[in-house]
């Protein structure tokens, strides 16, 4: 049997879809919007803006500085942001376990965080020799692998503006020079791989691949590892991390 909804229903849930409207519409104006310019916008009410702003306000979705000020998004929605990105996490984390599990070897979960890659979860392997960077650290998108990845899986003009400042040198092995970097990147955009050699820290390699875009982010996942067995494992790793990205999209 199908319910229609009564008209207090109907009007509840115009009432939400406003709301998401302002929401949506404030999250592409990080500057902040005036209440009549919000209206303006979406074609509402003073009143009609007044009211949604107020009730927005009190559950920390909006939020604005003073009686007249220009609103913005408050802080609810991070809280609420941060809460959904570790629920992605968590169901990706027993992929990570497999895969680590597959290669014996550490696997970094990392996405694209402003101009850096942010680790993001990490399964840590049985050996008595590790390379292990930690969850929650971030590295500069031009000295790791899967920094590289990442920028190989933007567009043309993304990658450009992350790639028009001064690329900082941390060991002797970093590309500092732009247009170097931007051959590396294109043949990682054709082979699908990117890599680390000693460019981040010395004594550690990584291997990495772009996952695309999952839960609104854009992820990549990495394998670090001691300089020592990097050689001889580096095209099995390969093979392994093409393969984790195509079961990881379907």
């Amino acid at each position: 049997m199908t319910t229609v909804p009564t008209g207090d229903a109907r009007s509840g849930i115009q009432v939400l879809a406003r709301a998401a409207e302002i929401l949506r519409l404030l999250h592409g104006h990080q500057a902040g919007l005036s209440q009549a310019e919000i209206g303006e916008q979406l074609g509402l009410a003073r009143s009609t803006a007044s009211r949604l702003l107020l009730a927005l306000e009190a559950e920390g979705l909006v939020m604005s500085m003073g009686p007249r000020g220009r609103y913005r998004l408050g802080p609810e929605i991070s809280r609420l942001a941060s809460s959904a990105r570790r629920n992605a996490w968590a169901d990706w984390h027993p992929m990570l376990v497999e895969f680590s599990y597959a290669i014996g070897e550490t696997v970094d979960l990392s996405i694209l965080e402003g101009d850096r890659a942010l680790f993001v979860d990490q399964v840590v392997a049985d050996n008595r020799l590790q390379a292990v960077s930690g969850v929650g650290k971030s590295f500069p998108l031009h000295a790791c692998a899967n920094g590289k990845a990442l920028l190989a899986s933007l567009p043309e003009a993304e990658r450009r503006r992350l790639l028009s400042g001064r690329l900082e040198r941390f060991t002797d092995r970093t590309i500092t020079s732009t247009a170097a970097l931007r051959r590396e990147i294109e043949q990682v955009r054709q082979d699908g791989i990117a890599t680390d050699r000693e460019e981040m820290t010395e004594g550690v390699c990584a291997i990495g691949t772009s996952l695309g875009e999952s839960g609104g982010e854009r992820l990549a996942v990495s394998v670090p590892i001691p300089t020592q067995r990097f050689a001889e494992r580096e095209g099995e790793l390969r093979s392994a991390l093409l393969e984790f990205a195509e079961r990881f999209r379907a």
